[in-house]
């Protein structure tokens, strides 16, 4: 049986997958709005897609997965300032926010905190 952990690190992992690789022009808009420069966008979308990929190597290597998901949760945690920095609305925060919580739920199964 798979558990939430594992489900969740795939919902993380692809759902960054998906944003950087195929709603990109989404993503240079938004960076543009944060006033964050080319080399900040691309640094942060390398870390991203690498960190996805722990998080999917982790399924099965899972001494792999507590580092990607605090600094994955760290990621979003940056996002959700930026998101603040220029008064986004609710609904454009909300999943940055959802990944974080889930970040944040693998690193805590990971360390045996929470079931």
């Amino acid at each position: 049986m798979i558990n939430l952990s594992v489900i969740a690190q795939l919902i993380v992992a692809i759902s960054v997958i998906i944003v950087w690789v195929f709603r990109f022009d989404n993503i240079v808009k938004e960076f543009k709005q944060y006033e964050l420069s080319d080399l900040t966008r691309a640094l942060v979308g390398a870390t991203k897609i690498a960190l996805a990929t722990l998080l999917i190597t982790g399924i099965w290597y899972p001494s792999l997965v507590l580092i990607p998901a605090l600094l994955m949760a760290f990621l979003m945690l940056s996002a959700q300032y930026f998101h603040f920095k220029v008064n986004n609305p609710w609904q454009k925060r909300i999943p940055s926010l959802f990944l974080m919580l889930l970040s944040l739920y693998i690193a805590a199964v990971t360390l045996n905190l929470i079931a």
